[in-house]
């Protein structure tokens, strides 16, 4: 598969997400979650400063987080109508052209491309009568999903779902849509993890039968995880990602040397909840423990993070653009 650079090099935002030599504002993303129901802002439990929100919600706290030096943002979009085929994709379509039009380059917008939000029974795939994975339709549901996105505006495309040959299937679909250069930052090391239990309620993605080891990762295993990511360079993914991210550290330095591309840590929900829990309880201060907690990921060698509190980079002194 061939890699095209210049992806990676189409606008500051993403050039500074990707400078090796300074821990930049632009190598944090921040997490937005909108749903298509009618509530402005609902609280997500364990992450505080962190919202479901509506798009007009959305766009209001984007605002905000423009000023804070936030402006790399990856969206997780919940439709209110679910379905198990033929899904409907005008909400996130919409959501996306409304938020680039207001935003422009102002801001680097990628989304989350799964399919555990649109489904009913929430798995990150479609099974067949036997409940078997049916990757097939599978891999065709999440390549339209991305085209959509991409035609709809989104600057890249971030896929969590964990199928074999999900980044090969989207590069060639984004590609034969005239989108060869919207990046693909894949998670590409992606454990079944008891972390993720805040995020599940945001992007009401709890799986109503069965859970997701026939797909994820498993967590005791080091080479199935450097596997994984192997293949998603091989497939044609611009950048790499570990998830949950303070749980991989081991993981970064060996993907980044077998692949040869920047990999990233996602600090996902039960990480960020425990740092914000035990701040609660007094036992340690969230300002410093957070930032300790981006330092020790990007020692380990991440390129980038993702993480609830990207938002606080101002508040949190650190410089940089």
């Amino acid at each position: 598969m061939q890699h095209k650079l210049l992806r990676l090099k189409k606008n500051e935002i993403l050039r500074n997400m990707c400078a090796e030599t300074n821990f930049l504002n632009d190598q944090l993303i921040q997490p937005i979650f909108i749903t298509e129901d009618s509530v402005s802002k609902k609280i997500i439990p364990g992450i505080p400063d962190n919202y479901v929100l509506d798009v007009k919600s959305a766009i209001h706290q984007i605002k905000i987080d423009l000023k804070n030096n936030c402006r790399n943002f990856i969206l997780f979009l919940v439709p209110s109508s679910k379905k198990n085929i033929n899904f409907d994709l005008s909400f996130q379509t919409t959501t996306i052209k409304k938020i680039k039009s207001f935003f422009g380059d102002d801001i680097f917008l990628w989304a989350d491309v799964c399919l555990c939000s649109i489904t009913k029974h929430g798995h990150c795939c479609l099974f067949d009568k036997n409940k078997d994975i049916d990757l097939r339709n599978s891999l065709s549901s999440l390549s339209r999903i991305a085209v959509s996105y991409a035609d709809a505006g989104l600057d890249g495309i971030s896929p969590s779902d964990m199928m074999d040959g999900r980044t090969a299937i989207i590069r060639k679909s984004l590609d034969e849509s005239n989108h060869e250069y919207i990046p693909i930052m894949s998670y590409s090391s992606k454990f079944a993890s008891n972390f993720y239990g805040p995020f599940r309620f945001a992007a009401d993605s709890k799986p109503t039968f069965g859970n997701r080891k026939q797909y994820q990762l498993d967590y005791r295993n080091k080479t199935d995880a450097i596997k994984a990511s192997q293949r998603c360079c091989a497939e044609g993914a611009d950048l790499l990602m570990v998830k949950p991210g303070m749980h991989s550290l081991d993981l970064i330095e060996p993907i980044k040397k077998k692949t040869d591309l920047m990999v990233g840590a996602y600090q996902v929900s039960g990480e960020y909840a425990g740092i914000a829990l035990a701040a609660e309880k007094n036992l340690l201060n969230f300002n410093e423990a957070l930032i300790e907690s981006w330092h020790v990921m990007k020692r380990a060698g991440a390129q980038f993070i993702i993480s609830y509190g990207a938002r606080k980079f101002k508040e949190l002194g650190l410089s940089g653009k």
